[in-house]
């Protein structure tokens, strides 16, 4: 029989983790008795009852797996490395605990899978949320799949399923910071895509905050796309020379009207702020890829395991 891992990453999601583990047991022993599968839970150095709750569920089910972490690292690299333990046949990097996307789209998944996809890629065709958010989202995930140097679907998140050979080819990447749908995107391997509605959640509130989301949409831009820097090194040339025409237009105006020199001052001053925050714009663009060199070269400490539940001695 095949195996389906699906990975949960969770963080202070105490109300949520057992209705996750339910819905997909029923999902899985309904729609896919077939198969077997494992429900990776891997907890984010949580402050509430998330752990506890996690080992009870545990105690109870083989098919549950615990992974406990001695610290926050993030959405990213907590999948990431649970991504490493994964047995199965396909996996599902990221099936968030509070259900957003939902678990009942998974037999689409798998059924796409079977019939030759190796990656089959979760669309959010509609997003319960604010109307603002969804309109950011939208542009984001358009300017993604505009410039990122591999076609990334549109509206695609980490939920999605991909099959064993594909996970473990980006795994062999050395990733401190890992965009892992654009990683997945760029082996263009043979996919298609399942569309869904993103529900609203029903239970406490999401751990992601505002300033989390830029960081990651500024790190799925960088790791996917040279666009910026490109666009950095040619604004800089074609305002260069914009800048060395308008000296020589201002010396030879000088040169026939020396009393009016004075006049230009304003246009100087202006010139002065525009260039001046032009340039700073893209030493900040210029930045964000130093600090993405940065984070792969010095590395923060390794990520501590503090505990393992249901994992068998290969799998440690």
């Amino acid at each position: 029989m095949k195996k389906i891992s699906i990975i949960t990453p969770c963080y202070n999601e105490e109300n949520n983790v057992r209705d996750c583990y339910e819905t997909v047991k029923e999902v899985i022993t309904k729609s896919l008795p077939n198969f077997t599968y494992e429900h990776i839970f891997a907890d984010n150095a949580s402050t509430d009852e998330t752990l506890s709750k996690l080992k009870e569920i545990a105690s109870q089910d083989v098919n549950v797996k615990v992974i406990s972490n001695s610290r926050n690292v993030g959405p990213f690299r907590n999948m990431w490395n649970a991504m490493k333990s994964a047995s199965g046949d396909a996996v599902i990097p990221f099936l968030p605990a509070d259900m957003q996307d939902p678990p009942s789209v998974i037999p689409k998944f798998v059924s796409n899978w079977e019939s030759g996809d190796l990656v089959v890629y979760g669309i959010r065709a509609n997003r319960q949320e604010a109307w603002i958010m969804r309109k950011l989202r939208s542009t984001y995930y358009r300017l993604i799949r505009r410039f990122a140097d591999s076609v990334i679907p549109l509206n695609s998140g980490e939920f999605l399923l991909a099959d064993r050979r594909v996970i473990q080819s980006i795994l062999t990447l050395d990733d401190a910071y890992p965009y892992i749908r654009g990683l997945i995107a760029q082996t263009a391997v043979r996919s298609s895509s399942i569309s869904y509605t993103w529900v609203r959640r029903e239970r406490g509130r999401s751990k992601n905050s505002f300033v989390d989301l830029i960081d990651q949409a500024i790190n799925g831009f960088v790791s996917t796309s040279r666009l910026p820097a490109r666009l950095a090194l040619l604004s800089g040339f074609l305002f260069s020379i914009l800048g060395f025409l308008g000296a020589v237009a201002t010396f030879i105006a000088f040169l026939f009207n020396r009393e009016g020199a004075i006049v230009g001052i304003p246009t100087i001053v202006v010139s002065i702020f525009l260039f001046g925050g032009i340039q700073l714009l893209f030493l900040g663009i210029i930045g964000e890829y130093v600090l993405s060199i940065h984070g792969q070269v010095r590395r923060t400490p390794p990520m501590f395991e503090v505990e393992r539940l249901n994992f068998e001695l290969h799998n440690k």
